[in-house]
């Protein structure tokens, strides 16, 4: 994976696949998240990913393979991004960009204490939620 430099992944909070996915926008008691690359990042203020948005799919996911494919189905909202084309990587790479310009990241998805992402890429999908 390969993040801007100034992104420190050994400071950011661990957030486990349940906590992202319980902020999909359907509690006003919680913020709205969603992750690309494992990289969390607060869209509360983004009407788009409330329920009824365009973008509401994504919330409470890490949608990476959907964003570089420019899908909206449900099977390709899934964390797995590592298989990606040379062109592919590039356009979630902008995506991940235009992201950490506009919002806050609260976190990384972290599966246990030590942050293994490489664990997460499987539970992070719609179709494997707890």
């Amino acid at each position: 994976m390969e993040y801007p430099e100034s992104l420190d992944l050994n400071k950011l909070n661990p957030i486990s696949p349940q906590d992202l996915h319980s902020a999909d926008g359907t509690d006003p008691a919680r913020p709205t998240l969603f992750a690309i690359k494992g990289i969390v990042f607060d869209v509360s203020r983004n009407p788009a990913f409330a329920p009824g948005g365009c973008y509401h799919e994504y919330a409470g996911k890490d949608p990476s393979r959907a964003l570089a494919r420019s899908s909206f189905h449900t099977s390709s909202c899934a964390a797995e991004f590592h298989h990606l084309g040379e062109q592919e990587q590039t356009i979630l790479n902008e995506w991940f960009e235009f992201y950490r310009k506009r919002y806050r990241i609260v976190g990384k998805v972290s599966c246990d204490s030590q942050g293994d992402q490489s664990c997460c890429e499987s539970l992070i999908r719609d179709d494997n939620i707890f």
